[in-house]
């Protein structure tokens, strides 16, 4: 049974996805439908962490917009995200960089170990 499922995910995952790791930072490039119009939306920000695996993947990006903290959960494989790009690779020792959060100024926009 679970092979059927693993041929039916491979069929829907995207091949096109860019590599990245947690503690890069990124542009995450959405599509956004307001009425009958379609746009592309840009959200820039640090990879602080990656959960899930095949189409259930899922990346959380972190900035600071005006002064406060803003997290947005994307899927990995959503139609909806046009494409990823990195910015810069950041060195993180770790798989989920949640630290990031009690931090202020630029100490919250860079990862240093």
């Amino acid at each position: 049974m679970n092979r059927i499922l693993d041929i039916i995910e491979k069929e829907q995952q995207k091949t096109d996805g860019a590599k990245f790791k947690v503690g890069d930072s990124v542009r995450v490039h959405t599509r956004v439908v307001e009425g009958d119009k379609e746009r592309i939306q840009v959200f820039t920000g640090i990879v602080i962490g990656r959960k899930g695996r095949g189409l259930n993947e899922t990346f959380t990006v972190r900035r600071i917009s005006y002064g406060e903290g803003v997290e947005r959960v994307f899927p990995t494989n959503s139609p909806r995200i046009a494409k990823i790009e990195v910015e810069t690779e950041g060195k993180a020792r770790r798989a989920k960089l949640n630290y990031l959060r009690r931090r202020k100024g630029k100490e919250a926009t860079t990862v240093r170990e």
